[in-house]
């Protein structure tokens, strides 16, 4: 369950295709979580910007800006600007959580005989795999910075999740999810 969402984009008028009479002010969001996506409705006189963090649990007291969630959409539903927006705010998600992306390079087993789990991040080959592995044994990674420090064949190494993320929302006919519920 999601508890709190960034907004991705703030229609103060709605939806242009809705009739004059039932518009109201919308918003598409991203779960902080579970990276679910969610068309909001906010507060009256409430204006929200991109990358605004706001309360969407169950508490209604806390709901300061939502004054309810209208459904959950899919990655085509979005507007063209929340998809514009959805790379950075999910960069932030991220490195705000760093601890809980970098865990994933820590523990990321093997799939299969012939397929690791690190293999299914966009962009990452064999080489790099192994470079990888190599570092690991020697210990954890702490964060990106040192994780870029001790394996130079790979910069930045949060956009490779960001990239992955984007492409579990995106495509549903993947085999495997690593982060998207």
């Amino acid at each position: 369950m999601e508890e709190y969402a960034y907004i991705l984009d703030y229609l103060a008028q709605g939806l242009p295709t809705s009739g004059y009479a039932k518009r109201e002010p919308l918003c598409y969001a991203v779960g902080e979580e579970e990276f679910k996506l969610f068309e909001i409705v906010p507060k009256a006189n409430v204006a929200m910007n991109p990358c605004d963090r706001v309360y969407i649990g169950k508490e209604p007291s806390l709901r300061t800006h939502v004054d309810h969630i209208k459904r959950r959409v899919s990655f085509d539903e979005l507007t063209s600007a929340a998809k514009a927006e959805l790379e950075f705010v999910i960069l932030s998600i991220v490195m705000n959580d760093q601890a809980r992306f970098i865990s994933f390079y820590n523990v990321a087993e093997a799939i299969s005989l012939r397929k690791h789990m690190l293999e299914e991040l966009p962009g990452l080959g064999k080489k790099t795999l192994m470079a990888i592995l190599d570092e690991r044994k020697k210990g954890k990674f702490k964060d990106f910075t040192e994780f870029a420090n001790r394996v130079p064949l790979l910069k930045g190494p949060e956009k490779l999740i960001v990239r992955r993320i984007i492409q579990e929302l995106s495509d549903l006919s993947l085999k495997h999810y690593i982060f998207v519920r």
